[in-house]
């Protein structure tokens, strides 16, 4: 007889444990006086409203609401209240690979590429040895490029197919970096391998056996219903509340984040998880999936608790592991468009929990809650969690405030732009990010990128700022000019470096027929140039050959030499009769041959 692996008797071991521990907690005696904790943090910290789900053993034994999730109309809080989990559904979309592993699909520690071989990365070491286990727990050495997907209305394929552009910051497996972008890609592999989209194996896979009737995707079917939450911000430097605009371009990420339900929903995923992938007695998940995904597998880039309270910190697939206060939990935390939530476990205790906010200034709430929670249920001692943080956020807010009253300290006085506003107009293209539109009306500049559009404002010589808005923050983009002293590129700050965005070309410059017209033997005083089609791009066939990238009208770049053009000379029906080769500026014409 084959013996179990160490892990599973160490896993049986916590749940028995577990389900003892739980039988002698007493809720309701240890929670005496728990509501007026709850509401006064939510007075602290101004936010209007917030749910609560305890699960012990395999029962939702607490489910209530605090506040108000419609703060003008004055409607409550309630187990059955709709909310983005945002990147809670990380553990879904885990869970959702692990069933295709069962499947013999693909294998969680072997190259993605053997299963999928429409996948690109950066680089060919990437593609040789990335794996799924490496794409959830955020250690392909890949960073956020959060800006790629935020607001953007790309489609889940396009941000699949914009891998390819992401280069490394760290080696592979050399580090932990969150990455949103890879739990997309694996809700496209599900598609690939499974034939269903992210969206319907979710709900056949995971939402109809937890019976999670009232989960879904999509926030306008949402608002649709007549119980979900509203997210609130503060208006800056006051106490007033103002509506933050929800978030709906979801559905391009939707894997790292798009999930909304309720407390009554997601308690019958968290029993599911507590209790080794059983709900109702009947096995739903894997036993092996959720071992999978909870084995450590990164370690987390959190900050050391500078109070000892949380330690070593872990992240497996779609969820971390720690201890608090030597206890051991597994769990994760989610924010988008203002809602934030916790859903976190104790497996040697039993005891789950699940929290959501509505204030867009107070992330920590959800995690500040659920530690409350664990302290009385498991008799750790009382921490002053909100005090510590509200002083922090009290203190942030009014060193912002003083901040925003200085003047700019890197601003030249007295400059001008380098051209005229109308020529620094135009779409400018980066393969990742996509585009930004530059738009010139009346003299006054303005840009539009990913659904943001915020007027601009000349700072010093070809740099230009935003207002520095509530939600959409204040930005500044740098433009320059080319050889030929046109206006160019323009770069701006996002994520976590410097992003290039050059202005688009004619796109009569890329046309395969057009470029079919051009290409031929051109000659200059007995010398010919051939001009061939190579990866849908003219080649000078010269030795080395050098490649024409479209610029404007009918003319073409050299790449290797930036300062070098060719103009197309056409006839009155289009058909190219030579070309103009600019260089060290001087120009000489090369006749086509016939």
């Amino acid at each position: 007889m084959k013996s179990k692996p160490l892990v599973y008797i160490i896993w049986l071991f916590l749940l028995s444990c577990g389900h003892t521990n739980a039988q002698n907690i007493n809720v309701g005696e240890k929670l005496n006086g728990f509501d007026k904790t709850v509401e006064k943090i939510l007075k602290d910290w101004n936010v209007p409203g917030c749910g609560i789900g305890i699960v012990v053993k395999d029962k939702l034994v607490f489910a209530r609401g605090y506040g108000y999730r419609d703060l003008e109309k004055k409607l409550p809080v309630t187990p059955n209240t709709l909310f983005q989990i945002a990147s809670n559904t990380k553990l879904f979309t885990a869970t959702a690979i692990g069933f295709l592993v069962e499947d013999g699909k693909l294998d969680w520690d072997k190259p993605i590429k053997n299963y999928v071989p429409q996948i690109q990365f950066y680089n060919d070491e990437l593609n040789t040895n990335v794996t799924i286990r490496d794409m959830l727990s955020h250690r392909t050495g890949i960073s956020r490029h959060d800006n790629i997907w935020y607001k953007s209305d790309f489609t889940r394929q396009e941000l699949f197919d914009k891998l390819k552009y992401l280069e490394p910051s760290i080696p592979l497996r050399q580090g932990y970096l969150y990455n949103n972008l890879m739990y997309a890609a694996s809700g496209q592999i599900v598609e690939y391998l499974s034939g269903q989209t992210w969206e319907e194996f979710i709900k056949t896979r995971i939402f109809a056996p937890l019976n999670m009737s009232h989960s879904m995707f999509v926030v306008e079917a949402m608002q649709k219903q007549p119980d979900f939450m509203t997210p609130y911000y503060e208006k800056r430097d006051t106490n007033i509340l103002l509506p933050y605009p929800f978030y709906t371009k979801q559905q391009g990420i939707g894997p790292a984040g798009a999930i909304i339900s309720s407390i009554n929903d997601l308690s019958n995923w968290l029993i599911a998880q507590m209790n080794g992938g059983k709900f109702n007695n009947k096995q739903v998940i894997s036993y092996n999936i959720i071992k999978e995904t909870m084995q450590p597998a990164s370690l987390s880039a959190s900050v050391p608790d500078k109070y000892f309270e949380n330690l070593n910190s872990m992240y497996g697939m779609g969820r971390g592991t720690s201890s608090y206060k030597g206890h051991y939990r597994t769990g994760h935390t989610g924010a988008i468009g203002g809602i934030y939530s916790s859903i976190s476990f104790m497996p040697a205790d039993s005891v789950g929990v699940i929290v959501f906010t509505n204030g867009a200034h107070a992330g920590q709430l959800p995690s500040i809650i659920a530690n409350i929670v664990y302290d009385k249920l498991l008799t750790l001692g009382d921490t002053p969690w909100s005090e510590r943080s509200l002083k922090d956020y009290l203190k942030n807010k009014e060193t912002d405030k003083e901040a925003r009253k200085k003047p700019d300290v890197d601003q030249v006085v007295n400059t001008k732009p380098s051209h005229a506003l109308a020529d620094y107009a135009g779409i400018y293209e980066e393969p990742a990010y996509g585009t930004m539109v530059i738009t010139n009306k009346n003299d006054n500049l303005s840009f539009t990128f990913n659904n943001t559009t915020l007027p601009l404002h000349h700072y010093h010589y070809d740099r230009f700022i935003s207002p520095d808005d509530e939600i959409d923050g204040k930005w500044s983009l740098m433009f320059s000019a080319d050889a030929q002293g046109s206006i160019q590129q323009v770069k701006v700050s996002l994520d976590e470096k410097e992003v290039a965005f050059t202005k688009k070309a004619d796109p009569r410059l890329k046309d395969p027929n057009f470029l079919k017209k051009l290409a031929g033997l051109y000659e200059l005083n007995g010398n010919t140039i051939n001009i061939v089609i190579a990866n849908n791009e003219l080649v000078l066939n010269t030795s080395p050959p050098q490649h024409l990238e479209p610029y404007k009208s009918n003319i073409f770049r050299i790449r290797e030499f930036s300062d070098q053009l060719v103009e197309f000379i056409l006839d009155a029906t289009g058909v190219p009769t030579g070309f103009k080769l600019t260089y060290d500026g001087k120009t000489v014409l090369f006749t086509k041959k016939k």
